[in-house]
């Protein structure tokens, strides 16, 4: 994963911040963890990461309800601030960050190719934000993983105006 702007200043922040990061990450697999780990420090900051790309995972390692997914599906605000909760207890972080939803082909779960949510939990908050996103696959993956680190990056300055809040 080439390191983005998103990715340098979410280490540059939580380092001053003396913040750790954990991912739990459906859509993108491990794109998001990636991104962290390319730059150069992140070791400071970057606690580790959960592929929950299967529904198993979702329940068993990062403690989402079956009930939840078997009701709304893993394409899901909940779900996604669920995920997020869970990586940051897992990896014992100081923000846990999540990525669900559908990069195509085929629609998932009654949401269309693109709806994408990004979810971040920390002790001073939490938020997730819908996107619908357009392109091919890997772009939709690529965009859902900059739309994640720029949350954290949103996340460590306390900033989750414009987004839906649990």
């Amino acid at each position: 994963m080439e390191q983005g702007p998103e990715a340098a200043s979410l280490v540059a922040d939580a380092t001053a911040r003396g913040a750790t990061i954990a991912t739990a990450e459906s859509l993108t697999a491990g794109l998001v963890a990636a991104a962290i780990a390319d730059v150069p420090g992140a070791s400071a900051v970057l606690r580790g990461g959960v592929v929950a790309y299967h529904g198993d995972v979702k329940v068993g390692v990062l403690g989402v309800e079956s009930d939840l997914l078997a009701e709304r599906g893993s394409v899901d605000p909940e779900v996604a601030l669920r995920m997020a909760a869970g990586a940051r207890r897992v990896c014992g972080a100081t923000i846990g960050v999540s990525t669900t939803g559908v990069a195509g082909p085929e629609p998932h779960d009654g949401k269309p190719v693109g709806r994408v949510y990004v979810a971040w939990e920390s002790p001073w908050g939490a938020a997730v934000e819908e996107l619908d996103l357009s392109g091919t696959r890997d772009e939709i993956r690529r965009a859902a993983c900059r739309a994640a680190l720029a949350a954290v990056v949103r996340a460590l300055a306390g900033d989750d105006s414009g987004h839906m809040v649990s």
